[in-house]
């Protein structure tokens, strides 16, 4: 399970001279927006999959899973390269493995995100940096210095996710310990940054994904303050998205018609009952329906953690504690 996060130096937070707050409704949720797709994926004989943290899909509808491969989250994190694969490759159709890779190069995976160009940008909490590699898993740009923490243009507390602008251009949410989050030119120079910690509108209390829409807006889900901001592309606040039917936001992928899909993680207790599963919003974050319960069978969940979807509306979601990645469809 993930720890909570102990606040880390405030940062400069943007200016907003209007803040408007949308308090996301319920308005005839439906539970049965999206099914569980049976027997997806499909393992290798023998193997299980480790702590999954981080997943994305590429162009051609592949689906990538970045996992911890039997290391999970300790204090203090160790910094030593996990030996197996932890980024698999799934065929999003019929659930088999394509290939894998990633051996020997990451302490403690979280977030995994693919562009436009089917790169793929990973973070690890543990090592305090970011990662870019080609769809083939060639190293093309690292950016953080290996194991050491900090709060400046070249250093990063526990990184939780990536977006990235069509320009090359790139956000980080970061994260755990600095609740900010930090631009970056596409070829990893520092640019700006805005958060501070706190609950009030515009700060964070862990940022742990951060997303581009359609529209350029930028959708931060604010893990222990419940909710999701969105702001425009110069950090300006434009609308905060909250409701228990919300939950708390690991995680959020688009879908078609201007909706979103996100992770509800729960509360994480050591033991049940708890919630979690997945909440389809629209474009203001009024809620639409909801999707899976907590639990251990098909379609439920012990921790949602990271979402992605596909071009057909597929959505695949990464149970951290459940240690499994399940596909649903509409």
């Amino acid at each position: 399970m993930n720890n909570p996060t102990k606040r880390g130096a405030v940062l400069a937070l943007a200016a907003c001279a209007i803040v408007v707050t949308s308090v996301a409704a319920s308005p005839r949720a439906r539970h049965d927006d999206f099914k569980v797709v049976h027997g997806w994926p499909i393992l290798p004989e023998g193997e299980v999959m480790g702590q999954p943290a981080g997943v994305g899909v590429d162009s051609h509808g592949d689906v990538f899973v970045f996992h911890r491969a039997g290391r999970s989250w300790k204090e203090p994190m160790s910094l030593d390269p996990i030996k197996k694969d932890v980024v698999w490759v799934f065929k999003g159709d019929s659930g088999k493995v394509l290939r894998r890779w990633g051996a020997g190069l990451f302490a403690l995976p979280h977030g995994l995100t693919i562009d436009d160009h089917d790169n793929v940008w990973l973070t690890d909490v543990a090592l305090n940096q970011v990662f870019k590699f080609s769809p083939g898993g060639k190293l093309l740009m690292s950016i953080g210095e290996r194991g050491v923490a900090g709060d400046d243009a070249t250093h990063f507390n526990r990184p939780t996710g990536v977006a990235v602008r069509k320009d090359g251009s790139f956000l980080v949410s970061d994260g755990y310990r600095n609740t900010r989050i930090a631009v970056f030119s596409a070829d990893g120079h520092f640019m700006r940054q805005w958060g501070t910690p706190g609950a009030k509108p515009g700060q964070f209390n862990l940022p742990h994904a951060v997303i581009m829409d359609a529209k350029g807006r930028v959708l931060v889900a604010d893990r222990e303050n419940d909710r999701v901001e969105v702001f425009d592309a110069s950090g300006q606040l434009l609308e905060i998205w909250k409701s228990p039917m919300i939950g708390r936001p690991y995680g959020i992928a688009p879908l078609s018609g201007g909706r979103f899909v996100i992770a509800d993680g729960g509360e994480q207790p050591d033991e049940g009952p708890n919630r979690s599963g997945g909440a389809v919003v629209d474009q203001h974050g009024r809620v639409l329906g909801r999707f899976g319960r907590f639990g251990v069978y098909d379609g439920q969940f012990w921790g949602a953690h990271a979402v992605a979807t596909d071009r057909h509306d597929g959505v695949y979601i990464v149970d951290v504690d459940g240690l499994r990645v399940q596909k649903f469809t509409p």
